[in-house]
Formats: C-alpha cells, sequence, structure tokens
C-alpha cells in the first residue's frame, strides 16, 4: 500500500495532525460492512458501541478484528500513523496497539458533543457524506459549519488559533494525539448520511510519553 506516503501533516496549533487519504477499495469493502450490519438486527445490537460514546447520534457500533484486517483498514491505520509520527517528530515506531475502531451513523440534527478519546493516538475519517449539509438559520452568514469536523486545542491568542474546522469529503482520515479535543456540529434539510470511522490506539511508550527521556 503506498497511499500513506502521500500523507500530509497540519500542525496549526500545537499538535501534529496527519491527513491521509484511505484508498477506494477499504471505503467500498467498510461501507459493503457496514449496510449489512445495518439490516442484520441482531449483529447490530451485539456491536452496538453508544452507551460508550459521546455522540447524540442514529447509530455506533465497533469493528470487528476480522474486517479490520480483510479489507485492509488495520493496515492503512499502521502505516499512517508510522508516517505521521515519523514526519512529526524524527521517530520510527514499534507497534500500533489498536483498542478499537468504529463507525459513526450520523443524520440531519444530530451531533457529536466536545469530547476526547483514550490510547495515546485516534482519529476520524469519512466513508460516506450527504451532498450538502443545509443552510444557516440566517440567510448572509459568512460561514457555515454545518455537519464539519473541529479539532479544539488550546486557547484563541495572535497568530495561534484555537480551531481547526473541516469539511468532511469521502475518503480522508486525519490523525491526532488522544487528549486533542473534537466535535462534530448537527446539519440539516437532508435525509443522507453523514458516515464516519475512528479509533483509538496505543503506540511505543517512550515516543509518545515526552519527558521519558533523560535530560
Amino acid at each position: 500500500m503506498t497511499s500513506s506516503e502521500k500523507g500530509e501533516i497540519i500542525r496549526p496549533f500545537g499538535p501534529s495532525i496527519g491527513k491521509f487519504n484511505i484508498p477506494k477499495s477499504i471505503i467500498k469493502t467498510l461501507n459493503d460492512y457496514v449496510d449489512n450490519i445495518i439490516i442484520d438486527k441482531k449483529k447490530s445490537e451485539k456491536l452496538n458501541k453508544g452507551k460508550y460514546l459521546a455522540g447524540n447520534v442514529t447509530q455506533e457500533f465497533r469493528l470487528e478484528k476480522g474486517i479490520m484486517k480483510k479489507s485492509g483498514w488495520a493496515e492503512f491505520l499502521t502505516q499512517s500513523t508510522g508516517s505521521w509520527i515519523y514526519n512529526s517528530c524524527g521517530k520510527k515506531i514499534s507497534k500500533l496497539r489498536i483498542l478499537d475502531s468504529w463507525v459513526v451513523r450520523q443524520f440531519e440534527n444530530e451531533y457529536n458533543p466536545i469530547h476526547w478519546h483514550d490510547g495515546h493516538i485516534s482519529g476520524a475519517g469519512f466513508l460516506k457524506v450527504p451532498s450538502n449539509f443545509g443552510k444557516t438559520v440566517q440567510e448572509k452568514k459568512n460561514t457555515n459549519k454545518n455537519g464539519q469536523l473541529q479539532l479544539i486545542h488550546g486557547s484563541n491568542m495572535f497568530l495561534g488559533p484555537s480551531t481547526l474546522s473541516i469539511i468532511p469529503k469521502v475518503g480522508e482520515f486525519y490523525f491526532f494525539p488522544n487528549y486533542l479535543m473534537h466535535t462534530v456540529y448537527p446539519f440539516v434539510n437532508t435525509k443522507e448520511e453523514r458516515r464516519s470511522i475512528s479509533f483509538n490506539a496505543f503506540i511505543d511508550d517512550d515516543i509518545y510519553n515526552v519527558y521519558s527521556e533523560k535530560i
């Protein structure tokens, strides 16, 4: 897989963010898997993760390890994480222990409040997005945050923005430290689904813990 080599490192504030493109073959496999889970009520309930997550959304369920390996998703996460970390701090990870990965099915008027994740690193990306996220209540607004993912760090200051707003695009995936707060805004005027995918993982302790090196 070569997609990881084409990643982009974004540093709008303190922590760096890795932006990578999920291969189309993985997107198709995962979407087919999700569509099958939706119609299998028993399996859908078994994999339900909603009570453990922050989102006020239609459905959230974890991915089984088998599909993560078969689809290439686990490999994508491993390669992309390695590239992101190396290009951010010059260190090579020796392992990526994925705690879990899950899919979020969001529809109009639903949202994900500000929260953070477990593990050392996390990420969020998009498997399916509506053709539009609807208009703002006031017609002449300069910005429209509907359906956007917003990453948050620190307080706003001169030359130091505290937020990064991301317009969802199918295939784009963003890696960030677990502690980075983030939220997803609701959207309106569409029955289409906003389908995202996330994960939590551990990397080498001596790389994650920047204070582990002796001075």
